[in-house]
């Protein structure tokens, strides 16, 4: 099994890029259907989620606006579960439908904070779209209304995901050897 090194710590490759792109095209053509002929929003929380919106977008067959929140919540391999608000959307959300784009929701901590943030925004819904979901951890009652894939409680890194800023660019997703 292919290996790579981050820092201080080893991954083995976990999910090739052929089966992420294969999920995200399903996850657009799905949210697409839900959409209907509306023109959502789609809220990229940066900076872990922009591989997979640049993918999504592309597999996206209608119309759409893009735009950009960040959440500050991690260091290391260990969420701080302190959270910090550092962009904010800068498109106007009043009455329109938001679709989040996340790249992974473990804990839900950090989607429970920006789901509470966003709401002052007022849109007329807002709706989570996340590549992976990791239900052992996931601790909150938040429906999770489009996941790609479900996957155990450990560390992976690339297609976005990181280790302290390092693997963002990996193709595939790689995961903490034990």
């Amino acid at each position: 099994m292919e290996q790579i090194k981050l820092h201080d710590k080893v991954f083995e490759r976990y999910i090739p890029h052929a089966k992420i792109q294969e999920t995200v095209q399903e996850l657009a053509g799905r949210v697409y259907e839900d959409a209907g002929r509306q023109v959502p929003v789609f809220l990229v929380v940066l900076k872990g989620g922009m591989v997979f919106a640049t993918d999504f977008a592309k597999h996206y067959p209608g119309e759409m606006i893009l735009d950009y929140i960040r959440v500050k919540s991690y260091s290391g391999t260990r969420s701080t579960g302190q959270m910090e608000w550092l962009i904010k959307p800068s498109e106007d959300l009043q009455g329109r439908p938001v679709y989040l784009l996340e790249d992974i929701v473990d804990t839900g901590n950090t989607l429970a904070f920006m789901l509470d943030r966003l709401a002052e925004y007022n849109p007329a819904y807002v709706k989570i779209v996340s590549l992976f979901h990791k239900p052992e951890a996931y601790r909150k009652d938040i429906p999770l209304d489009f996941i790609g894939m479900k996957i155990p409680n450990k560390f992976i890194v690339g297609y976005g995901l990181d280790y302290d800023e390092l693997g963002r660019n990996l193709k595939d997703v790689y995961q903490l050897k034990a």
